[in-house]
């Protein structure tokens, strides 16, 4: 009886230490693998991005140049918004997350949604998990700021 006791218990054990990691709230999960707000700067495309900095794990990305007031928009999550346009490729352009195939959106920046990440530093998004918000914290905001204002949209 024992012989069948003992693996039995260790692995419910197992099954509700499974259960508990995976239940664990996204906000969690994100501070634990280090993700966050970036900002870069290729040629004169500026680049916000939200994930692990100097790596390929981002789970959003929105490039802008000076003076347009739309940025695109890559990832696997997307700004939640009615006004969120799914950008039409004529030709194969390749994510530059992922390496596949670019879905890529176009958003304005002025946008109520863009709008709130500026003022309060919240960004709701959707992607294959819900939605959900990408939070910023008070040194993000700044670099919020400088990409705001780089694409020249500052803050209507």
């Amino acid at each position: 009886m024992l012989k069948f006791a003992v693996p039995a218990v260790a692995a419910l054990g197992l099954i509700a230490f499974a259960a508990q990691s995976s239940a664990s709230n996204s906000d969690v999960q994100i501070a634990q693998t280090g993700m966050g707000w970036h900002l870069s700067q290729e040629g004169g495309m500026a680049k916000l991005a939200y994930g692990v900095e100097n790596s390929d794990q981002l789970a959003l990305m929105i490039t802008c140049e000076p003076g347009h007031a739309q940025a695109v928009v890559y990832g696997d999550v997307q700004p939640a918004s009615p006004r969120l346009i799914q950008a039409a490729m004529t030709e194969t352009a390749i994510d530059p997350l992922d390496g596949d195939l670019a879905a890529e959106s176009r958003i304005s920046l002025r946008d109520p949604t863009m709008q709130a990440l500026v003022r309060r530093g919240r960004l709701a998004v959707e992607g294959d998990a819900g939605q959900f918000q990408l939070t910023a914290t008070r040194d993000e905001r700044v670099l919020i700021d400088r990409f705001f204002s780089y694409c020249g949209t500052d803050h209507a």
